[in-house]
């Protein structure tokens, strides 16, 4: 259940992302599963793409220790032979961790028939765009001197999505933190990292007094 609504966090970001946010107006059900099939498409091919580099890196890895064997040949010290075997480790252990994330592939596809994902991601969807106004006015106010509309588009929606699910799906203020940070994590940048994070734990704060 708990990869179910972190599919569906991220399906809704991606969504949110093929919709204007300047304008202000109302989705039906039928124009929001129409975004959802393009977000899924679009999360379908980052996996592939995922699974590519993946693939590249581990040819690089495999031809780094075949080299090294080669190169040093029967006079190689131990030493030696340790560290590029540590490096070309150390390689293939980051590719590993990519992939853990692109094996949710196969539930991304079945995924386009689960109900419950696509009736979580149509709540969130709704949530956000037809109380935007609302919405960026209060995350506004945790801001601490900036305009949400000064953050790249992408930050801007994982901060709404953080919003919805602390103020209209009553998801745990440390869970929806967490699932934002999460998301920042993979689609952000440093910068936008660290705001994001600055600002949930002023709206958490917020929440609780």
């Amino acid at each position: 259940m708990h990869n179910n609504k972190s599919l569906a966090r991220e399906l809704s970001l991606i969504s949110l992302g093929l919709i204007n946010d300047k304008v202000d107006f109302r989705l039906n059900k039928f124009q929001i599963e129409e975004v959802f099939e393009s977000a899924l498409d679009s999360l379908i091919n980052h996996c592939r793409d995922e699974l590519d580099n993946c693939e590249t890196e581990l040819e690089n890895a495999s031809q780094k220790i075949l080299d090294s064997e080669l190169q040093d040949g029967v006079e190689s010290s131990f030493a030696n032979v340790r560290e590029d075997l540590k490096i070309s480790l150390k390689k293939i252990e980051t590719v590993m961790n990519t992939l853990s994330v692109t094996l949710d592939f196969p539930k991304l596809i079945l995924s386009s028939g689960q109900i419950d994902i696509r009736e979580d991601i149509n709540q969130r969807i709704s949530n956000v765009m037809n109380n935007i106004a609302s919405i960026d006015s209060d995350i506004d106010q945790a801001m601490d001197g900036w305009r949400l509309k000064r953050l790249p588009r992408i930050d801007r929606d994982i901060l709404r999505l953080a919003y919805v699910d602390i103020n209209f799906l009553s998801t745990p203020i440390a869970v929806a933190c967490d699932e934002a940070v999460n998301l920042a994590n993979k689609y952000s940048d440093l910068q936008g990292r660290k705001f994001i994070n600055g600002v949930l734990r002023r709206l958490q704060t917020a929440k609780s007094q």
